[in-house]
């Protein structure tokens, strides 16, 4: 058996897509279906389902990949420890929302310091298993990373806060309480399309309470969530650090100050390994130098 066929078996697990996979490793949309095809003769299974419309593992597909993951990441990792400088693709899936990560000096100066790295970020708010995906780490939520994760701070404490323009509150006046939500349009988010709007949570004497607004606009996108509130369409609920720049330009007006709790920010996560590839080692201190210094 041809084991370089095995990193395509990989890509394309991964992937759930013949181009997706190809794009990943540099070589054509043929090679990739012709290699499993190879491949499939070779252990005598079918591994890849094909249809026009999708790519999806058989079960010995699955089987297979499942065991070659761990041993395959393993010989990954040796062959960067023993490399002279951090190289290779690190790939990092990111929440929308942590905007310290994905306002570009961290990042920029990340590729400056290393760059025989190549930094594939995917900007993702599903909850995905970074691990079963194919990433190296990735940036979220300190409250909803797994606990099996080793998990390095990105941002200090942050804060949601409740926003809309001066022509909208010169219109429709400003909410004095959370309550008063219910009686105004609202700009919300959404994880997925079948699920439902995030609740909007407050603080008040020390007690959490949170208030189910039903947003006339609904969304997935945090841009587009202020693109209308910047253009007066509703209140919008967000991170500060989000919203900073149009509280500084006046273009949004931050609202119940007086009821919004601080929360964990964001942290660089990763699952616990022996031997920690180069590349990530190298984000991981670039990040913790970034956090000293800036």
């Amino acid at each position: 058996m041809d084991l370089n066929l095995l990193p395509l078996l990989l890509a394309v697990a991964e992937e759930r897509n013949f181009r997706a996979a190809a794009d990943r490793l540099g070589v054509t949309r043929s090679a990739v279906s012709q290699g499993i095809r190879r491949l499939e003769d070779a252990v005598g299974l079918q591994l890849v389902m094909r249809t026009t419309r999708a790519v999806r593992l058989t079960e010995a597909g699955e089987r297979l990949v499942e065991s070659l993951r761990a041993p395959m990441g393993a010989v990954q990792d040796a062959l960067e420890v023993n490399s002279d400088a951090p190289s290779g693709r690190l790939r990092l899936a990111v929440t929308s929302i942590a905007e310290d990560f994905l306002s570009g000096p961290l990042l920029a100066r990340f590729s400056e310091a290393h760059p025989k790295v190549t930094v594939d970020v995917t900007v993702t708010d599903d909850e995905l298993d970074i691990v079963e995906h194919g990433y190296d780490a990735g940036v979220r939520l300190g409250e909803v990373i797994e606990q099996d994760m080793i998990a390095v701070p990105v941002s200090g404490q942050q804060t949601e806060v409740a926003a809309a323009s001066p022509g909208y509150i010169a219109q429709h006046g400003a909410p004095d309480h959370p309550k008063d939500l219910l009686r105004h349009r609202c700009i919300g988010w959404r994880p997925g399309p079948n699920t439902a709007p995030w609740r909007w949570e407050f603080e008040e004497d020390g007690k959490p309470f949170d208030v189910m607004v039903d947003p006339q606009v609904t969304t997935n996108d945090l841009r587009l969530m202020l693109r209308v509130a910047l253009a007066g369409g509703g209140i919008t609920f967000a991170p500060r650090d989000c919203m900073r720049e149009h509280f500084e330009s006046g273009a949004l007006v931050p609202l119940l100050e007086d009821y919004l709790p601080p929360f964990p920010g964001f942290y660089l996560y990763f699952p616990q390994r022996r031997h920690m590839a180069p590349k990530l080692r190298a984000l991981v201190d670039h990040v913790r130098r970034w956090r000293v210094e800036g």
